[in-house]
């Protein structure tokens, strides 16, 4: 199963170091709720079950390092 390792952002983009080594990454706007958030939200995460999931309380967002993988991959 895929999972996050690390997470982080530049100006226009997230990134995560999955598991299996592999970085991957998205545009930011693709996550409406973390583009609304501030630099500092976006750092303010929390790796759920091993880093299955990524969690940002404060933006109220939930995503799944799997799904990550899906949609920016298209697969």
């Amino acid at each position: 199963m895929v999972s996050a390792k690390s997470v982080w952002f530049d100006n226009n983009r997230i990134f995560l170091e999955l598991n299996d080594g592999r970085i991957i990454g998205s545009p930011i706007e693709w996550f409406p709720n973390l583009k609304k958030g501030t630099p500092e939200q976006m750092r303010k995460f929390e790796l759920w079950e091993n880093g299955k999931w990524i969690h940002w309380e404060e933006l109220n967002e939930d995503l799944s390092a799997e799904g990550f993988l899906s949609f920016t991959t298209g697969k």
